[in-house]
């Protein structure tokens, strides 16, 4: 178990996925500035009800270990960060928040002797979505993409370039095993598929 500096966010970080962020408000200043001067890791969980800006949010438990790959602070003391999501964690107990979130933590990765695979049609599936998805007018994901031939980091990279809610995100994010992710992910696309074709065919003339 350890403790960790957190950063409660609005979206869902996932490992192996890059995590822009600026970083304005005075305790996640001094957040960067400890994590700066140790190990570049914080923890970043769901706000799952509440505002980024002020506290007195909710938050999950299960959220993703973030290491800063680089850092710049502005002439004001705001910081642009550049992170990646690395591994997941389990939040065990909640800290104060003075000076800023912290929690202890432990790790929560796919059991020993895991192993996954994409169910047949996955990619194809969520070419269609994003196609259908682009169709409608809507922005925000990539027009081509590429599969790391491991199911298993590939299932992260589809729930990162799918348009999935926050709460599908999370549970994505929780799914115990990789096989388990790589089915809920292929589900999640197959209920997008469908809801996408509707709308679609609700915008016919």
């Amino acid at each position: 178990m350890a403790e960790l500096p957190m950063f409660p966010l609005g979206t869902v970080l996932y490992p192996h996925m890059v995590l822009p962020l600026h970083v304005f408000e005075p305790r996640y200043r001094a957040l960067v500035h400890d994590v700066l001067a140790g190990d570049h890791e914080f923890g970043v969980t769901l706000i799952t009800r509440g505002h980024e800006v002020g506290g007195g949010d909710q938050r999950a438990d299960i959220g993703s270990v973030a290491r800063v790959l680089s850092a710049e602070e502005l002439d004001d003391g705001r910081f642009v960060l550049l992170s990646v999501g690395i591994r997941r964690l389990r939040v065990v107990e909640w800290l104060s928040d003075d000076p800023y979130p912290r929690a202890r933590i432990e790790g929560f990765s796919d059991p020993d002797g895991s192993t996954a695979a994409l169910p047949d049609g996955t990619e194809n599936r969520l070419r269609r979505v994003l196609a259908m998805h682009a169709e409608l007018g809507r922005e925000g994901v990539p027009a081509t993409f590429d599969l790391e031939d491991d199911p298993a980091v590939a299932s992260w990279q589809i729930a990162v370039i799918a348009p999935f809610t926050p709460y599908d995100a999370q549970r994505v994010l929780e799914a115990p095993t990789s096989q388990d992710r790589v089915q809920l992910v292929d589900e999640l696309l197959r209920e997008l598929e469908q809801t996408l074709a509707l709308e679609l065919r609700a915008d016919e003339p």
